[in-house]
């Protein structure tokens, strides 16, 4: 099976997807215009209210689309798609990079239609702001889209629900998605080890004229990235062998 025909068929796949398309981009809509519509004439420190919560929501929004990928590696797994995998000329590879460039697509979709919506609330950023959000949160992504995959293969589609939401929450809880819960002192500096923290930067950079990113936000995000993806895939041959 060819990378691009794959690839393809992943991408419809996703697309064809209603509650995934749902999860990942209608409900993070919703939520922006229900808490930033009635609040759109609210600054916080300076910063036009709207602005701030689409920064927020466009972390949230697109980690959500990112780790989504594993609710469709699980979903395969039970109907025997991964089996079925096992006898096509499809590599290793070419199943991963299906999968995160499918992630990759719906977080994209996610933010952009964040942007939308913001701007119908007053919402105005250049076009290299735009361009400088958007290429630090595909940086931020990487770490999650491995995550996603770990998760795919690692549970089973009715755990795997459940789980999802609490991993999602716990990670945008913690990065500040929501607003910041830690300030300073030692628990700041516990939650600048986890992405997400670093994802939350990545879409507020807009927000201030600061030299982001600093030197720990590549750390982290390459350690969580490394260790993910030696787990992963162990986890993938393990699963595979298993279905042989």
């Amino acid at each position: 099976m060819k990378h691009l025909t794959y690839l393809k068929f992943e991408v419809l796949r996703t697309l064809r997807n209603r509650r995934f398309l749902i999860f990942s981009l209608i409900f993070p809509l919703v939520l922006f215009f229900a808490i930033a519509g009635p609040n759109k004439h609210i600054t916080v420190e300076g910063i036009h209210f709207p602005l701030y919560y689409m920064t927020a929501m466009a972390s949230w929004g697109s980690m959500t689309a990112m780790l989504s990928s594993g609710a469709r590696i699980a979903a395969e797994r039970q109907i025997g798609w991964t089996r079925q995998m096992k006898i096509t000329p499809l590599s290793t590879r070419t199943y991963f990079s299906a999968k995160v460039l499918c992630g990759y697509m719906m977080a994209i979709f996610s933010i952009l239609c964040l942007g939308i919506a913001g701007s119908a609330l007053g919402v105005h950023l250049s076009a290299i702001e735009w361009l400088k959000m958007m290429a630090l949160l595909l940086v931020g992504l990487i770490p999650f889209a491995v995550i996603g995959i770990l998760l795919g293969h690692l549970m089973k589609v009715d755990s795997l629900g459940p789980a999802l939401g609490g991993v999602t929450s716990l990670f945008a809880l913690l990065g500040g998605s929501f607003g910041p819960i830690f300030t300073s002192g030692i628990m700041l500096n516990v939650v600048k080890d986890i992405p997400s923290y670093w994802l939350v930067q990545a879409s507020q950079s807009v927000l201030s004229p600061s030299g982001w990113p600093p030197a720990q936000a590549w750390i982290v995000i390459a350690i969580w990235t490394i260790a993910m993806t030696r787990v992963a895939m162990r986890v993938y041959q393990r699963d595979t062998q298993r279905v042989s």
